[in-house]
């Protein structure tokens, strides 16, 4: 089973190295210093190099690795799709366009790098424009099992608490997250994302009636989550 270790870098920026016994990947690696002594302390040869997306904050590290190691660049065409195979195991790529047209996701089979596409109890900006793109992407993100880790491309865990409280402030998961959230091990797992994300809540009665007082669309569950993008 493939392992993820995170490393933090920039004011809030989260990268990772997924790794097997022998062989690891760099997903968002801009914390090079931090990784190649990882690589070298675990024996671990990097033969990949990608990103999340093309966004600088995230590809920032891949020119250093490249030229550190001789790892290969995985680009986004070649993503599309497909899976990235570490020591006999596969790194599944999910399409997840919204953030970015481009943005894509990479899945263990028990965690998710998710980049800007999902934060730890909040989501991206929809810097592409399709809403309904994004809409889909998360919903693909909200089929997998509660028990996934959710990996975020940036610690915004205090922000996104503070909004989501606004939002609903008589959730009692949200002080639960924040008693145990860890700076040094930023994480969620899908099933938390759905008692604290507002953006996987929209079907919750509370949040619903939030929408009707505002008198916001909300007849489908499309109409719901466009219309939570738009609260501020």
């Amino acid at each position: 089973m493939l392992k993820v270790e995170q490393f933090r870098y920039g004011a809030d920026n989260l990268g990772y190295l997924v790794y097997g016994p022998k062989s690891a990947v760099a997903v968002d690696g801009g914390a090079g210093e931090a990784i190649l002594a990882f690589l070298k302390n675990h024996r671990l040869i990097l033969r990949y190099v990608t990103s999340t997306h093309d966004h600088g904050d995230h590809t920032c590290g891949n020119a250093a690795l490249i030229t550190a190691t001789g790892a290969r660049l995985l680009s986004g065409a070649e993503l599309s799709g497909a899976a990235v195979t570490i020591d006999g195991s596969k790194l599944r790529v999910i399409h997840t366009p919204g953030h970015t047209s481009d943005s894509r996701v990479f899945y263990t089979g028990e965690a998710l790098i998710a980049g800007d596409t999902l934060f730890n109890g909040t989501i991206g900006n929809c810097f592409s424009g399709d809403l309904e793109g994004f809409y889909r992407s998360i919903r693909k993100l909200m089929a997998l099992p509660d028990a996934t880790i959710v990996y975020a491309g940036h610690d915004y865990v205090r922000d996104s608490m503070a909004f989501a409280r606004y939002l609903e402030p008589g959730n009692p998961a949200i002080d639960i997250f924040l008693g145990i959230y860890n700076s040094d091990h930023v994480f969620s797992t899908l099933a938390q994302e759905k008692q604290i994300n507002p953006y996987f809540r929209f079907n919750e009665p509370g949040i619903v009636a939030l929408l009707a007082k505002r008198g916001l669309p909300r007849e489908t569950e499309w109409e719901r989550w466009r219309s939570l993008m738009s609260i501020e």
